[in-house]
């Protein structure tokens, strides 16, 4: 990898670490709802602007089921679930705990592809399991029924995830990867504008700038900007390499969130993190370049 290759790798990792600290900022203060829909439509219309920068196609008019489908399944439904699990969680463990997409990418293809799993593949999943219980039971948040759901709700974005990478991967051979990424925004912000109509702040009083601020830079830093620089590593330094930023993300999610939240990082939340990654670290059988994606 050249020094420009690492550079984009771990940019890549801050920004989609950072993701965890602007939603952590943006959710209590405007709702889970319209952060999510600022943060897709700002980013669906910064694609588009670059998409006719290059003259490439969107693909639109024959592909919108599709987008509208990874649309949901890729962003609308796990930034959501994220944004309201911020509600209780904080930013660090919003991050460790999304980490464990590629485990449930993994049951994903073994339920709806029904492709065998490999008892190292188990064993990472049961691991994964352990680390996630680690991390709850040994965490400094009070252990409430809304901080349990919260949990849950972190979890299942990462199910999300897993089967949003599994339709992809079927639905979407062929298609220019930038394409892909500019329709499932743009899908995403059709299906949460309803949502987002019926759950507006009652109050005007809470846009302030540190709010508006975190919206746009999940918008553009983490999503639009992330998926460009997601995209050059695929191409450049290929797949498996790319794929290493899945362990770089937490780190950055709990060094934004203690540098600007002042958010605490106990030994069981890195006890948690590092046996959680040495769970995908088993799923991902990186040496044999099968897992292509991660999203965060």
């Amino acid at each position: 990898m050249t020094v420009k290759d690492i550079a984009a790798l771990f940019g890549l990792a801050a920004l989609w670490g950072a993701s965890f600290l602007f939603i952590r900022i943006a959710s209590p203060a405007i709702g889970p709802f319209l952060t999510i829909q600022g943060r897709v439509t700002i980013a669906a219309v910064a694609l588009l602007i670059y998409i006719f920068i290059i003259g490439q196609s969107t693909r639109w008019r024959q592909l919108w089921k599709q987008y509208l489908i990874i649309g949901a399944l890729n962003a609308a439904i796990p930034f959501t679930l994220i944004a309201t699990a911020s509600l209780h969680l904080n930013a660090s463990i919003l991050a460790i705990i999304n980490s464990m997409t590629p485990l449930f990418t993994a049951l994903a293809v073994w339920g709806w592809m029904k492709e065998k799993l490999s008892t190292k593949k188990w064993i990472g999943i049961f691991v994964g399991i352990i680390g996630v219980a680690i991390l709850v039971g040994w965490s400094p948040i009070p252990f409430t029924p809304e901080v349990i759901i919260a949990i849950l709700l972190s979890i299942l974005s990462t199910v999300s995830y897993g089967f949003a990478g599994v339709y992809a991967k079927k639905a979407f051979d062929g298609v220019p990867p930038l394409s892909v990424a500019y329709g499932q925004q743009i899908g995403a912000t059709l299906l949460l504008i309803p949502f987002t109509l019926f759950n507006l702040p009652k109050s005007s009083s809470v846009f302030t700038p540190i709010v508006g601020l975190s919206v746009v830079g999940v918008a553009l830093l983490c999503t639009a900007i992330g998926y460009l620089l997601y995209f050059y590593l695929i191409t450049s330094v290929g797949p498996t390499k790319t794929l290493s930023v899945t362990f770089m993300i937490p780190l950055f999610g709990m060094i934004w969130g203690s540098v600007f939240l002042n958010e605490q990082i106990t030994i069981g939340m890195v006890a948690g993190l590092f046996v959680i990654l040495g769970s995908i670290f088993l799923i991902s059988d990186i040496k044999n370049n099968r897992i292509k994606k991660k999203t965060a």
